[in-house]
């Protein structure tokens, strides 16, 4: 399953929707504070293919460890933390998700 999640990240890279879409600019009527400079030109579907990404990583560890901590080689509480950080991504994924499904239901159900 991670494999095919994998998969989906890396092509969100190529989502002509995203990329089509039109930018906009702000211009400030008071002095400039620098604070848009750190942001720079970050896409939401780079930001959502970083989220996913630590996410499956996350998951990978935890498998891993449990892994390990059947063969003997970590700890209980290594395996503990790291199975209870993959629970934590894993249910800020769905949630991600179901916000995502939710805005899209709503999205389709606006008359044109």
């Amino acid at each position: 399953m991670i494999n095919e999640i994998s998969a989906l990240t890396s092509a969100s890279g190529t989502d002509g929707i995203l990329k089509s879409a039109s930018t906009t600019r702000y211009s400030a009527s008071g002095p400039d504070l620098g604070g848009t400079e750190a942001a720079g030109n970050v896409s939401f579907s780079d930001t959502m293919a970083q989220v996913s990404q630590g996410a499956i990583d996350k998951i990978k560890q935890g498998e891993a460890a449990s892994i390990a901590g059947v063969d003997g080689q970590a700890s209980v509480q290594q395996v503990v933390e790291a199975v209870m950080a993959a629970e934590s991504s894993l249910q800020t994924a769905i949630a991600i998700r179901d916000k995502v499904v939710s805005a899209y239901q709503e999205v389709s159900r606006m008359t044109i």
